[in-house]
């Protein structure tokens, strides 16, 4: 029996294992199946954790397909929920989470226990990089972006229109396309965004490993780079995905970033793994 609490940030839904309770198992497969929406519990990935100290842990994270990836956003945010409501943390404590991309401070605004046991969180997500990038996809179509690093990678492409459609074709098509392209050995995170104010982008998101998701935290961060870096946006930035809102504080190219926005346990329990 695998024990697990599973949470969610704005839709984007995580597992949280013990690394004493994943011991001996091959993570890889074990997440694939715990992550299956009809066999598994369902998820989007599962946080690995191990206590480092009374407020500090570190995670390793996997896709739901098995894959390693460097973070997310939303799943640290979900793994510093955990962590509040396992030691009774109170707002403006700071938790921090070691994680691939480096270490993350999560400092709790708020709690309630008013649906599930909700934290409102808001985390350093670092320094990110970013720079211009045009690829190439099928039929020599050329697809113009915005590389961004927030520990992990991001392909960010500005579109003009509501439906999040690239020259006549669905973000979701672009989106599997640009994920797998030769131009990125280890994949790439895509994100579809449209201005709706200079205080407010909306945004769509092909997860690396994942596919559509509903939200994520970093995909989040590297749209609000994108949208202050190159289109006028301003800070505090609002950003809309179909699972929620997040805000973005980053007063621009040298400035660490910082995200905030809700993270939600829903439910622990034991998983049958043979």
């Amino acid at each position: 029996m695998i024990p697990f609490t599973k949470a969610h940030a704005c839709g984007n839904d995580f597992l949280i294992v013990t690394e004493d309770d994943a011991s001996g198992y091959n993570w890889v497969e074990l997440t694939r199946r715990l992550c299956s929406r009809t066999t598994g519990i369902g998820a989007d990935g599962v946080e690995f954790f191990a206590w480092t100290g009374p407020k500090s842990g570190r995670i390793r994270l996997h896709n739901a397909d098995g894959s390693i990836a460097e973070i997310s956003g939303n799943g640290t945010r979900c793994v510093a929920a955990w962590m509040a409501h396992v030691i009774r943390a109170q707002p403006g404590e700071l938790l921090e989470i070691s994680t691939d991309a480096g270490l993350r401070v999560c400092q709790i605004n708020s709690l309630s226990a008013s649906a599930g046991f909700t934290v409102e969180v808001t985390t350093g997500m670092g320094i990110p990089a970013f720079q211009p990038r045009t690829v190439t996809i099928a039929v020599g179509m050329r697809v113009v972006g915005i590389e961004v690093s927030t520990g992990n990678p991001h392909f960010v492409i500005i579109v003009d229109n509501p439906d999040f459609t690239v020259a006549g074709k669905a973000w979701q098509a672009i989106g599997a396309e640009v994920c797998v392209h030769s131009d990125f050995p280890q994949q790439t995170n895509v994100e579809f965004v449209y201005i709706l104010s200079p205080e407010q982008i909306e945004i769509r998101i092909f997860e690396r490993g994942v596919g559509p998701t509903s939200s994520s935290g970093t995909g989040t961060s590297a749209s609000a780079t994108a949208a202050r870096a190159f289109m006028g946006c301003r800070t505090p930035l609002t950003v809309l995905a179909p699972g929620g809102v997040q805000t973005v504080h980053w007063e621009g190219p040298g400035a660490e970033l910082r995200l905030t926005g809700p993270a939600t346990l829903i439910a622990r329990g034991e998983a049958f793994y043979a």
